[in-house]
């Protein structure tokens, strides 16, 4: 919704996000209306090097803002990775979106939009077994803080007492299910 909306300004939608962003220039429009900051044109071929070098622009620039990208490329958004381009889109949504965001804790303590998330993942999920969310990438790994989540709110969809630490694959894979099937949360 965030990379439709946003680059609703350039007349050109999103239907199919990972291949409408291979080709670089959307990406590239979209850090442009988030950072305010002006771009040269970029290349408007369409084969693998001119969307590379589009792509390549795109990681110069988060670089250069000192936003931290890692184990991702262009080519994998050209190759049309889905988890690393969901990666890339979450990664710009909190520097752009979420982190000038800021709230008053009850104990008018002040935190950032990220910090708020992940301290009402830490309450909703108190008190589960093997849950301990400290981040957004290693405490979500072996699928049970998903399915927490998932069991706080919604007991009927999941099991919690038969999910299995030692078989995060499994885990993750259900909660996925479930959030598809049962929620209406797309993968």
């Amino acid at each position: 919704a965030v990379v439709s909306t946003q680059s609703g300004h350039y007349g050109r939608g999103i239907t199919d996000l990972y291949e409408d962003l291979r080709d670089g220039r959307l990406l590239l429009k979209l850090l442009e209306v988030l950072s305010g900051d002006k771009w040269a044109k970029p290349s408007r071929g369409t084969m693998r090097f001119h969307m590379l070098e589009n792509n390549e622009k795109v990681f110069s620039y988060l670089r250069h803002a000192k936003i931290k990208v890692e184990n991702m490329g262009p080519e994998d958004i050209v190759d049309g990775n889905q988890r690393l381009i969901l990666g890339l889109i979450w990664t710009i949504i909190l520097r752009f979106q979420i982190q000038d965001i800021t709230f008053e804790t009850e104990d008018d303590e002040k935190k950032s939009a990220k910090e708020a998330l992940l301290l009402w993942t830490q309450r909703r999920t108190k008190g589960y077994r093997n849950v301990n969310i400290r981040n957004f990438t290693t405490s979500w790994k072996d699928g049970l803080a998903f399915s927490a989540l998932i069991h706080k709110h919604r007991p009927d969809l999941i099991n919690f007492n038969e999910l299995d630490r030692d078989e995060p694959k499994k885990n993750l894979t259900k909660a996925f299910d479930v959030a598809e099937k049962q929620l209406g949360i797309p993968r």
